[in-house]
């Protein structure tokens, strides 16, 4: 079972809506789509706190692949919904992150979707996992569960 605890500490938040593209004939989110807009929420919350991943494969010459992925669909988001997901860091370590992700629908704050991510850090050029630089970690600190 997915556990992402809350814990009160905010979490980055991204906001989107579902399109026709993003569900099946039943006009309900594809199960796969769900992984979509959690990428999509990572990519924008480590562009809030550091920079967008492009520049951080220049700057530190890594990048941050999904290593390991739990998800429990708890209920349907529909066409036209919109939609909040968060991220927040669980644990740190060296070269890696354990993130909790939620999808909630807007307005009543309803969880669809709990997810728990493990990123590993990488050399950008030969994808051997490396050490999250100190400056990158110390920028992250604030979206840590505690």
């Amino acid at each position: 079972m997915v556990e992402t605890a809350d814990h009160g500490q905010p979490a980055f938040s991204w906001r989107t809506r579902v399109y026709w593209e993003d569900t099946d004939a039943g006009g309900v989110v594809y199960h796969a789509g769900y992984l979509r807009f959690l990428e999509r929420a990572r990519t924008e919350w480590i562009r809030a706190v550091a920079m967008g991943q492009d520049a951080l494969r220049r700057r530190y010459g890594i990048v941050f692949v999904v290593r390991e992925l739990s998800i429990a669909y708890d209920k349907p988001a529909r066409l036209d919904d919109e939609l909040d997901v968060t991220v927040q860091v669980g644990r740190s370590r060296a070269a890696s992150l354990d993130l909790a992700q939620r999808v909630l629908r807007v307005p009543d704050a309803v969880t669809l979707v709990r997810a728990n991510v493990k990123v590993a850090c990488v050399d950008a050029q030969t994808f051997v996992p490396c050490r999250i630089p100190v400056e990158f970690s110390a920028l992250i600190q604030g979206n840590r569960l505690t």
